[in-house]
C-alpha cells in the first residue's frame, strides 16, 4: 500500500526544523540588556547616594538648628523652681517641686514606661525617628473624618519638637521636626531618648518631667508610681489641660482606663490587670499646704500656656491679698460646714480687675476641681443685667413701664417665681424683683443676639446661646468670667480684663513680663448710671436684701437656676466687686437654694472684712467721633488680648 504525499494547507507556512541551541540563544539575547541595565544601575548607585547625602546634608543645614551637647540636654531637663508672691511681697508658694532632679529611664516606674509607649509609640523600639506605618494611619483617619483627629508623630518627633522647635503648625516645622528626629536617632540610643522625652514632657499644673508629675499628682517618687497613677499621667499628654485631675478627676480617670485598653491592646497587661486598675482608680494626694493653691494652680498653668517650660528659676509677683483670701477660705468653710456635697466658688476682684482673693472650692485637700476658673454653671438671673443694659441701649429707662403677663414664644411660656403676674410694672421693679417673664419679653423685643453680643463685649467668653432663654441664664458661663463682665457696672462702663500677675521675672532680676492696664468703653455713662438703680434696688427692696451692709450701700443681683441647681449673687461695693456660686459637682438640686439665700449670706460676710470705700464715680465718656475710631480699629480687641495673658 504505498503512502499518500499530502501537501500543506493553503496559505500555511511550512515549520522550519527547529535547530538545536536556538532557544537557549534567544535566551542569552535578552538576559544581556538587562544585565546591562543592571550594571548601569550599580554605577549609578555611588553617585544617587552621594546626591542624597548631598541633599540630606543640605537640608539639615538648612532646616535644624544648631545641636547642643547631650551633658546639655540633661541639664536642661530640670525643673525650675516657680516662687509665687502676694501682693505684698510674702511667699505665697513654690513649686517645681524644689528643682525636680532629672531622674534616669532605671528609676522611672516600668507602669509609666509601658503607658507612655502604649499610648503615644508602641512601635518606638522598632521605627527610624519617622513611624511610617503610624503617620499613614493618621493620615488615613484625618482624611476619612475631613479634620485633624489624629497625629503620627512619634516620641523622637515629639522630643525634637519640645527640644529645638516651636509650637507653630507649618511645613517648614514639621520638615525640621523630621529632620531633628533623624538626627537624634543617630545620635543617641533608644533608651536615652524615651529618657529624655520622659524628662521634658508636660504633664499639666506646671509639672515637666515625670518626676515633677509623680509629686505633684500623688507626692512620691517616679520609681512609686502604680499602673492606675501610671495610666492617669500617661492620659494627659494627648491633653494636659483637659485631662488634668486637678481640672476634672472623672474625665481623668477615664482617660487612664482608655490608656489602659491601650496597654492591653499593646500586649503590656492583661485585661484583668487592667480592669482591676480601673476598678481601683488613682487618687490624688492630699495637697500639704492648701493654701490659696487654686489661685496657684491658675496662674502657674496661665505662665506655663503663654511662656512656655520655665529654663530657669522664676519669681512671680501676683495680685493676690493674703489678708482678703484667708477671710474667703474661712467664711466659705463656715458657712458650708454641716452641708455635706455642697461646693462653692468665690472671686474677689478690685476696680482695676485684679483678683485680689479667689477660692475654687470649700477643700483644695478634698476636691482640686477649680470651679471659679474652670466650672461652668447657669447663672439663672444674674444673665438678666446683660438683657436690661441692651435694653437699656435700645432707648429703655428704668422707670419705662411694661405689661407683665403671661405669653408665649413659640412652643414656650416662661413664667415668674410662684407664677406671680404683676400687670403694669417699671423696669426698674421688675428687675428688682427678679421677673422673669419682663426679662423675656425685652430680650424678645431687642433680640437674643443682641443680648448675647453685648455680653460678650462686657467679658462673658463662654458660648452663648442667642434663644430666648438666654435671657433667664440658661447659657453656661464660670464666676470668673461673669466677675469680670459685671465690672463695667463698677467701672462706670470701662471693662478691664481681670488678671492675676503683676510681673513676672528671673532670680536675676530679669523682667520677662510686666502687666499692662488695659481698658476699653463698653456702657455709656447713662446706661452704667441706669444699671447701678436697678442693682441697687436689687439689693435695697429685692431678691438681694441679705446682701445688705448697714456703713455703705451695696450693688448686685441674684440668680437662680432651676429646681435651686445653682445659686449665684454677684455684686459690688466701693472698690471690690465679688462673685459667689454654690451648688453641688453633681449638678442635682439643692432644697431651698437661692441666690438670695447663702450666696448673699456668703458676700455680705467677705464684704464685711473690706473697709467701706468711696463708690467709683462713672466718669465722662470720650468724643463720639474718638470712641467710633478706637472701636473701628479694633483696638479694642488688641487690648484686651493683651491685658488678658494671665486671666482668660
Amino acid at each position: 500500500m504505498s503512502k499518500r504525499k499530502t501537501k500543506p494547507a493553503a496559505g500555511r507556512r511550512r515549520s522550519a526544523p527547529r535547530r538545536a541551541g536556538t532557544a537557549t540563544s534567544r535566551s542569552g539575547a535578552g538576559a544581556r540588556p538587562r544585565r546591562r541595565w543592571f550594571l548601569r544601575l550599580l554605577a549609578a548607585l555611588p553617585g544617587v547616594l552621594t546626591g542624597l547625602l548631598l541633599l540630606w546634608a543640605a537640608g539639615f543645614y538648612l532646616f535644624a538648628p544648631e545641636l547642643p551637647d547631650t551633658d546639655e540636654l540633661v541639664a536642661s531637663s530640670r525643673q525650675a523652681r516657680v516662687t509665687l508672691l502676694a501682693a505684698d511681697g510674702g511667699i505665697l508658694a513654690e513649686r517645681g517641686v524644689s528643682g525636680a532632679p532629672y531622674v534616669r529611664l532605671g528609676e522611672i516606674s516600668p507602669w509609666l514606661i509601658r503607658a507612655v509607649l502604649a499610648t503615644e509609640d508602641r512601635r518606638f523600639y522598632r521605627h527610624f525617628g519617622l513611624d511610617i506605618v503610624g503617620t499613614a494611619r493618621a493620615l488615613l483617619r484625618n482624611l476619612l473624618s475631613g479634620s485633624y483627629v489624629a497625629g503620627g508623630s512619634t516620641i523622637t518627633q515629639q522630643l525634637a519638637k519640645n527640644l529645638y522647635l516651636t509650637p507653630e503648625r507649618s511645613l517648614v516645622r514639621k520638615i525640621r521636626e523630621l529632620f531633628l528626629a533623624l538626627w537624634l536617632e543617630a545620635r543617641l540610643s533608644k533608651d536615652r531618648i524615651l529618657e529624655l522625652y520622659l524628662n521634658r514632657v508636660y504633664f499639666g499644673a506646671g509639672a515637666y518631667g515625670a518626676e515633677a508629675a509623680a509629686r505633684t499628682y500623688f507626692a512620691k517618687s517616679a520609681r512609686d508610681l502604680t499602673l492606675p497613677e501610671a495610666a492617669m499621667l500617661a492620659g494627659l499628654l494627648k491633653a494636659p489641660s483637659r485631662y488634668a485631675p486637678t481640672r476634672d478627676l472623672a474625665r481623668a480617670r477615664a482617660r487612664a482606663a482608655t490608656v489602659l485598653s491601650l496597654m492591653v491592646d499593646a500586649g503590656y497587661i492583661d485585661a484583668d490587670i487592667a480592669q482591676k486598675a480601673r476598678a481601683n482608680p488613682a487618687r490624688l494626694a492630699p495637697e500639704g499646704g492648701s493654701f490659696a493653691a487654686y489661685f496657684t494652680d491658675w496662674v502657674l498653668e496661665r505662665l506655663t500656656r503663654f511662656l512656655g517650660k520655665p529654663e530657669r528659676d522664676l519669681v512671680i509677683r501676683t495680685t493676690l491679698d493674703p489678708a482678703l483670701q484667708r477671710r474667703v477660705e474661712r467664711v466659705v468653710a463656715r458657712r458650708l460646714d454641716g452641708r455635706p456635697g455642697l461646693q462653692a466658688a468665690v472671686v474677689v476682684l478690685d476696680a482695676d480687675g485684679a483678683v485680689r482673693a479667689l477660692t475654687g472650692g470649700r477643700s483644695y485637700r478634698q476636691s482640686r476641681f477649680d470651679r471659679a476658673v474652670a466650672g461652668r454653671r447657669q447663672p439663672g438671673s444674674a444673665f438678666k443685667p446683660f438683657v436690661y443694659a441692651a435694653a437699656f441701649a435700645r432707648g429703655y429707662r428704668p422707670d419705662s413701664v411694661i405689661d407683665d403677663r403671661p405669653f408665649t414664644i413659640g412652643d414656650w411660656r416662661p413664667r415668674n417665681a410662684g407664677r406671680r403676674y404683676y400687670g403694669r410694672i417699671t423696669l426698674e421693679r421688675a428687675f428688682a424683683l427678679s421677673v422673669n417673664s419682663v426679662a423675656v419679653r425685652l430680650a424678645h423685643e431687642i433680640g437674643p443676639d443682641r443680648v448675647a453680643a453685648l455680653a460678650r463685649r462686657m467679658g462673658v467668653t463662654s458660648e452663648l446661646r442667642a434663644v430666648p432663654s438666654l435671657a433667664l441664664g440658661t447659657s453656661e458661663v464660670g464666676p470668673l468670667e461673669l466677675a469680670g463682665a459685671y465690672l463695667p457696672f463698677l467701672t462706670g462702663g470701662i471693662r478691664r480684663p481681670p488678671f492675676a500677675v503683676l510681673r513676672v521675672a528671673d532670680t536675676g532680676g530679669r523682667v520677662l513680663y510686666r502687666h499692662v492696664p488695659t481698658e476699653v468703653r463698653v456702657l455709656s455713662p447713662e446706661i452704667t448710671t441706669a444699671m447701678r438703680r436697678l442693682l441697687r434696688a436689687a439689693v435695697e427692696r429685692g431678691t438681694g436684701r441679705k446682701a445688705r451692709l448697714p456703713d455703705r450701700p451695696v450693688f448686685g443681683k441674684t440668680g437662680t437656676s432651676q429646681n435651686g441647681r445653682d445659686g449665684w449673687f454677684v455684686g459690688f461695693s466701693g472698690r471690690h466687686l465679688i462673685a459667689v456660686w454654690v451648688g453641688r459637682d453633681d449638678d442635682r438640686p439643692v432644697e431651698g437654694l437661692t441666690g438670695g439665700g447663702l450666696p448673699a449670706e456668703i458676700w455680705r460676710d467677705i464684704m464685711k472684712g473690706i473697709p467701706a470705700e468711696k463708690e467709683v464715680a462713672v466718669a465722662a465718656p470720650p468724643s463720639e467721633a474718638r470712641e467710633r475710631r478706637r472701636e473701628e480699629s479694633g483696638l479694642a480687641l488688641i487690648l484686651d488680648w493683651l491685658g488678658g495673658v494671665f486671666a482668660r
